[in-house]
């Protein structure tokens, strides 16, 4: 487990560092793409090992761990940033959050009224 998690935090601060620099390039104070730039260096690192042999199922386990972890996190973060841009913005992006959210759930409610159990 431990070796899939160091090989997952270098392809993350590889992939920071690689964004950081790109926002630069750019002229934009900010990581552009750094967690895309990682993602790549993981899939790319992991094929790699994979030809050389070196790919364990401890590689695997250390990286399916964070796995199941990362899109709830990942969720929950934008989820609260959205809300706290959303609340400062104004009447209009709240709108346009609460709008699709209530006709979501009206084409739930028809279509759980409609289709009947065989």
């Amino acid at each position: 487990m431990i070796k899939g998690l160091a090989l997952l935090a270098i392809c993350f601060l590889f992939g920071m560092l690689c964004g950081d620099l790109l926002g630069l390039l750019l002229g934009i104070e900010s990581n552009v793409g750094g967690v895309g730039f990682a993602m790549i260096y993981l899939l790319l690192l992991k094929e790699f090992l994979e030809k050389k042999g070196v790919w364990t199922e401890e590689f695997a386990f250390g990286i399916d761990f964070w796995n199941k972890l990362y899109i709830p996190i990942v969720l929950a973060m934008a989820a609260s940033l959205n809300v706290k841009s959303a609340v400062s913005s104004g009447i209009l992006a709240l709108l346009s959050g609460i709008f699709p959210v209530v006709l979501a759930f009206g084409v739930f409610f028809v279509l759980i009224k409609t289709i009947k159990p065989q």
